[in-house]
């Protein structure tokens, strides 16, 4: 078969396609199986034990079932751009939260998740030949579809630190150029859990603009921020409305990864042209699940905000408990003030190979982790830089998460 298939594409870019041609497996069905052969504890996926609120599961129910004497189940296809209430929803949260104005009838399509969403923005807008800049590490979904696209794969380092990981103005410059089409942006940030700074979200603002590209957001965990850290949409800085797309999704802040929620919003024109890319995709998402997704949003009554409280305080308890084990364990965790994860070096325990670590850690220590080389490009100077570093979940219910931790603190992982 020729090389410039597809699938080969996607295979190449995301680091899966061998000498022979073939196409290995990735590092997470490896480590969810070791998992389940051992009765590991599974800190590797990113996905909470707990369901999200129960009265936004029972709208959902309730508009699956219809009202016994009203209008019956929303069951069959909804429009295309999505329910107007989630719509409507989306372009007031983003007014309420960022002082965003977004038109919900003409800027807002809902999406399959955000994933489909980024997925449709750079099927639309990237050429073959056409670069587009990520973070390094990134979501792997983001070289698979630059790969798809045609597109060629650049990134700005996250590089370690005292503080956490961070970005530098010299490695933003050096990651544009003249061919430079669009730019994905994560934050706050999977894997490494650092939330981007306004003088880092200014950097790559003023590269974008210098360039004329096109700037696509993914703020799935927008409002899982901790120790005062803040989440600054890239769209609210100046000069960046007009060449901004934001996407972001009902399945991390709610718990709810499985209803598959998202939504993307930004200038009509852009707006359009991923909803040509989209309706061809997954071409809608279900009506019930968009309707509870619109209620918890618009949040009349407080309900979505008390419930968001309570999740940020219980994911910082589990973070720190999680962290104390790691240490225990002779890794040394980075700081962590977003997302579901957090990261930890583990050269000071004697592994310069995190994969190598990951693939003992189910026998050893009864837990899976996640190799941070799984997020970078094989062979670059970041996969080089962070070989050492894994990746762990806290989003595991309290019960798990303790055992986990106990687990760590039993284990003799030290080579030193």
């Amino acid at each position: 078969m020729p090389p410039s298939e597809p699938w080969r594409r996607v295979a190449r870019g995301v680091g899966l396609l061998d000498a022979a041609g073939g196409v290995r497996s990735t590092v997470f069905a490896e480590m969810t199986a070791l998992a389940r052969r051992t009765g590991a504890l599974n800190l590797g996926q990113g996905f909470p034990d707990d369901d999200g609120p129960r009265w936004m599961l029972q709208a959902a129910a309730d508009a699956v079932l219809g009202a016994p004497h009203g209008p019956p189940g929303l069951n069959q296809y909804p429009p295309g751009p999505g329910l107007p209430g989630l719509r409507r929803a989306v372009a007031t949260h983003q007014h309420r939260h960022y002082g965003l104005a977004v038109d919900a009838e003409r800027e807002v399509l809902v999406t399959a998740g955000a994933t489909e969403a980024v997925a449709a923005a750079v099927l639309a807008l990237v050429c073959p030949g056409d670069e587009v800049v990520t973070l390094e590490p990134f979501y792997d979904a983001y070289a698979a579809v630059v790969a798809l696209a045609g597109g060629v794969h650049r990134t700005v380092p996250l590089r370690p630190g005292p503080d956490g990981f961070a970005v530098t103005e010299a490695d933003v410059r050096a990651a544009f150029s003249p061919r430079t089409r669009l730019v994905l942006v994560n934050t706050p940030h999977n894997p490494t859990g650092t939330v981007l700074t306004t003088t880092e979200l200014g950097w790559l603002a003023a590269a974008a603009r210098e360039h004329d590209a096109v700037v696509v957001t993914d703020d799935v965990y927008e409002h899982l921020t901790y120790d005062g850290a803040r989440h600054v949409p890239l769209a609210t800085l100046p000069g960046m409305a007009g060449r901004t797309l934001t996407v972001s999704s009902a399945g991390k802040s709610l718990s709810v990864t499985g209803w598959k929620v998202g939504w993307v919003h930004g200038p009509e024109h852009l707006v359009t042209a991923v909803r040509t890319v989209k309706q061809f995709l997954t071409y809608v998402t279900p009506g019930a699940f968009q309707h509870a997704v619109g209620l918890a949003l618009a949040d009349d009554d407080g309900r979505t905000a008390a419930y968001l409280d309570g999740l940020r305080a219980s994911l910082v308890q589990r973070r720190d408990r999680l962290a104390d084990g790691v240490r225990a364990a002779g890794l040394v965790p980075a700081p962590s003030r977003g997302t579901y994860f957090l990261l930890a070096d583990a050269a000071p325990a004697g592994f310069d190979d995190g994969a190598e670590l990951c693939r003992l850690l189910p026998e050893r220590a009864g837990v899976v982790a996640i190799p941070v080389t799984a997020f970078c490009h094989p062979g670059s100077a970041t996969a080089t830089a962070l070989r050492s570093w894994v990746r762990f979940t806290f989003v595991k219910d309290v019960a798990t998460t303790t055992e986990a931790v106990r687990r760590l603190e039993a284990a003799q992982l030290s080579r030193r």
